[in-house]
């Protein structure tokens, strides 16, 4: 593969056009901020994500009143399983956006 990387592995930065034997997926980061309402304040969705799919995630930012709230999350794991945190989210209703920032409104 001379001049063209496939795909990175972010945990090692090894580079692969499919995965080796032996050595783990490669993985994708994907930044998104989500909004959700008063009825979902109380309702555990990074605790979901965490248990139910296999995805490391990190809170950038956030701000959760009684009234609804915001969450600016990284996800890492393969895409197919960001994909599926990102459907997950919007079948319980949060509003998903792309990137680290606030939500259009």
């Amino acid at each position: 593969m001379v001049g063209r990387r496939a795909a990175e592995c972010v945990c090692c930065s090894a580079a692969w056009a499919e995965t080796p034997p032996g050595h783990h997926a490669v993985k994708t980061k994907k930044h998104i901020h989500f909004e959700f309402s008063q009825e979902l304040v109380r309702e555990p969705l990074l605790y979901k994500i965490n248990r139910s799919f296999d995805v490391e995630s990190n809170i950038r930012g956030a701000s959760v009143t009684e009234k609804g709230g915001f969450i600016a999350l990284e996800l890492i794991g393969e895409e197919a399983e960001v994909e599926r945190v990102l459907a997950y989210l919007r079948g319980q209703g949060v509003k998903l956006g792309e990137g680290l920032g606030s939500p259009e409104r």
